[in-house]
């Protein structure tokens, strides 16, 4: 019978990797928590519609990319491609917004979509993010911004790059449109076929083109930075001015547009030169319209997302490890049935009194249980035989200083706990 294989696109986290997942992720919400983030958790699926009006129709994602399928009922549902939708969507259906007029959450979630694998790039990926809700503010931006890079100073990743544009507002992007599609309708023929098919609905998301081709024929394009309106330009210019007083260092890249349909004024990504020409491990900005698109009342937001995958493999090329390495407080050697019985009873009580404890499941020799002993990296050796159980003591040996002592059966989790001080 042929092995079943896993899914083109996904991978298995594995025990010995796992331990880099959690270490990442609890640096993750230590830094969350200094910055008065809480968590929200969203369902894996949502209905369709809730990307196609957030994220937009023409975008890769929408049209593309999502894992759409009917349910039962005949409902059109979609694993859930990215984040800041569902959040909106979860923060107007709770009337989040009743409890505080500023909302600041994040989130670490598996994402889904149909694209080519590729290294740092899977159908199933995951993400954490942050949302500050509420607030129009420059100053929730550059908090925003603040917090995505003390993150990764926490990873011990030094050679990040910020890059940071502004993306206007209805109102001067309109005319940039026009401007733009003036300058594209000229060498239309010399973009590829996305960008051809993007031409009418939305020029913008030509600059976000990632074809060597169209990048270059973008470096002549008019810049939006250069059309934007006095709110949009008095907004940005503060972004960087507070910026520049936390001495927060950043590229200005005015071609940098993102791949959604709902950002306006700031965004920003952050590089990494270590991920080849794929570059970005992090992305964000501002999105005001989007609670409004999605049937809510107008809410001012701003956020981030990065990728988890990406940023591992950024770790790795550092040569930075990240997470604890595992290692067992005691390691219970039985010789014997009796002694094995009771090694059941014992690996209980030294767990109930919080010490990460193992013992032997195959009923190898003694010789081999200390080998299994010194693979787990146990820090005390606890052997149990006809001996011990005569004299009720366990010969206990001491893996870090190579002593070996005696120590009663009534004052061994004392004594652990004294030697764990």
């Amino acid at each position: 019978m042929k092995q079943i294989r896993r899914i083109k696109g996904t991978q298995d986290i594995l025990p010995g990797q796992v331990r880099q997942w959690t270490g990442l992720e609890e640096s993750v919400r230590t830094i969350m928590e200094i910055y008065n983030y809480e968590e929200l958790r969203t369902p894996v699926f949502e209905f369709t519609e809730l990307f196609a009006r957030g994220i937009g129709q023409l975008t890769d994602i929408v049209s593309k990319e999502m894992y759409t399928f009917l349910d039962r009922g005949k409902k059109q549902l979609t694993l859930k491609p990215e984040m800041t939708a569902p959040i909106i969507r979860s923060y107007l259906e709770n009337k989040l917004y009743a409890l505080s007029p500023v909302n600041k959450i994040f989130y670490l979630a598996p994402l889904f979509r149909q694209e080519n694998p590729q290294a740092g790039r899977l159908r199933q990926f995951h993400q954490f993010g942050a949302e500050l809700l509420g607030s129009a503010e420059p100053h929730a931006d550059v908090e925003i911004i603040a917090l995505t890079m003390h993150i990764f100073q926490s990873f011990g990743l030094k050679d990040v790059r910020l890059t940071l544009n502004s993306v206007g507002d209805p109102v001067c992007r309109e005319s940039y449109r026009t401007i733009l599609k003036d300058y594209i309708r000229t060498r239309l023929n010399e973009y590829c076929e996305d960008c051809q098919r993007r031409f009418e609905e939305n020029p913008m998301r030509i600059l976000d083109c990632k074809n060597a081709s169209c990048s270059a024929l973008n470096q002549q394009a008019p810049k939006i930075a250069d059309h934007l309106c006095e709110d949009c330009r008095s907004h940005f210019t503060e972004v960087r001015r507070q910026l520049d007083l936390l001495e927060i260092g950043y590229e200005l890249n005015p071609f940098l547009v993102r791949g959604l349909d709902y950002y306006t004024r700031t965004v920003f990504e952050i590089l990494s030169d270590r991920l080849g020409a794929q570059n970005a491990i992090c992305g964000g900005g501002r999105y005001d319209l989007l609670a409004e698109e999605l049937g809510g009342t107008p809410t001012p937001a701003v956020g981030f997302a990065a990728g988890i995958e990406r940023i591992l493999i950024a770790l790795e090329a550092a040569e930075i490890e990240i997470g604890d390495t595992p290692r067992l407080d005691v390691f219970l050697v039985c010789l014997g049935d009796q002694a094995r019985e009771q090694s059941l009873l014992w690996l209980q009580r030294i767990r109930q009194a919080g010490f990460k404890a193992d013992g032997d499941f195959l009923g190898r020799s003694v010789k081999a249980q200390f080998r299994e002993a010194n693979r787990q990296n146990a820090r005390f050796v606890l052997v149990l035989g006809e001996d011990e159980l005569t004299r009720k003591e366990f010969s206990v040996k001491l893996m870090d200083q190579g002593q070996q002592i005696t120590i009663p059966f009534a004052q061994v989790i004392d004594s652990l706990k004294n030697y764990n001080n």
